[in-house]
């Protein structure tokens, strides 16, 4: 797949894996474009998450009349999983949706409540209209779902999109006059009291991971085995095929560390042994991308901000939260 990004100007090959990306600028140079092309380094997608529920967060419109309470809270990996993979869905039938809510340990009245999906009104993130008593809230659901679809689509860390998060509205002071309580007015509101609550609710990046499959002869399982260490890969099983002296080996290897793994490995296997990657899930990094030391983490984010030409630095919660 490719994309444009207007931002840059730049197009953007998408594939899964190295090999896959390689055959396909191989093929734009040699069989398309006929031009020699100036390529990047290859990049890693990231997904930004929420690991702890969070304190309550509020921002003030800018007209000052309104001004919307909300909290994050992560979601579990297995509800996520399943509104991926449109086991839960916003276009299927209410009740069906609210019976596989209730399976994820949800409470009937707040399954019943669900705003939105996102981003693009399917992806694993959620917003529950949690208040008791608040009026007009029907007037400003499509402003506030409009904002959740943004934060949700680019996060607070790096722009990445956000995975595994769910928004509870609290609380809202509204003016009364439908005029002061716009679009204009609620979705930039909106937006910041969602960074607002990302940020409360300790953010982390989620990396993707490939399932490796590596037949091999048996002499050189411990080789791949070393490969593996040294790339931060998880040895999931190994099965010897009957009859013969080849084993199959089943591991978890995080996509960025991918690039050149297939050398890598042949080189430390004197090319006996042949890896099959393709993507299996996401899983959070344990390190602080807020840390004030370097950490891989930060790493990631601070590289990502320049590549999209954001500002060094991820914005303060202050410039999100208004005070009481």
């Amino acid at each position: 797949m490719c994309i444009n990004d207007e931002a840059t100007g730049q197009n953007i090959v998408c594939g899964s894996g190295e090999l896959h990306v390689e055959i396909c600028i191989n093929d734009l140079i040699n069989e398309y474009a006929q031009i020699p092309i100036i390529q990047s380094t290859p990049v890693v997608s990231y997904k930004e998450t929420v690991s702890e529920e969070g304190e309550e967060a509020m921002s003030k419109s800018a007209n000052k009349h309104n001004r919307l309470h909300c909290h994050a809270e992560p979601m579990t990996e297995e509800l996520a999983l399943d509104i991926e993979n449109g086991v839960v869905s916003m276009k299927g039938d209410p009740k069906e949706r609210v019976k596989k809510l209730v399976e994820h340990d949800w409470d009937k009245a707040e399954a019943l409540k669900i705003w939105a999906f996102g981003p693009d009104g399917e992806g694993p993130n959620i917003i529950t209209d949690a208040t008791k008593g608040c009026q007009f809230m029907h007037e400003i659901k499509d402003s506030m779902v409009t904002g959740f679809q943004v934060v949700t689509n680019a996060g607070v860390l790096c722009d990445e999109g956000v995975r595994g998060m769910r928004i509870n509205v609290l609380d809202t002071t509204l003016h009364p006059d439908t005029i002061h309580r716009g679009g204009g007015q609620l979705i930039p509101t909106s937006r910041r009291v969602f960074y607002a609550c990302q940020l409360k609710a300790v953010p982390k990046l989620q990396e993707p991971f490939f399932l490796v499959e590596i037949t091999c002869p048996n002499d050189v399982c411990g080789a791949v085995y070393s490969c593996l260490t040294q790339k931060r890969g998880e040895i999931e099983d190994e099965t010897p095929i009957s009859g013969t002296p080849i084993t199959m080996i089943r591991a978890y290897l995080p996509v960025a560390e991918s690039f050149g793994f297939t050398g890598y490995l042949r080189s430390h296997t004197a090319g006996q042994a042949f890896p099959n990657c393709s993507f299996h899930h996401w899983a959070a990094m344990t390190s602080d991308p807020l840390a004030e030391a370097e950490n891989p983490c930060t790493k990631i984010v601070a590289e990502t901000r320049k590549r999209k030409g954001l500002k060094p630095e991820v914005m303060a919660l202050s410039h999100y939260e208004d005070k009481m």
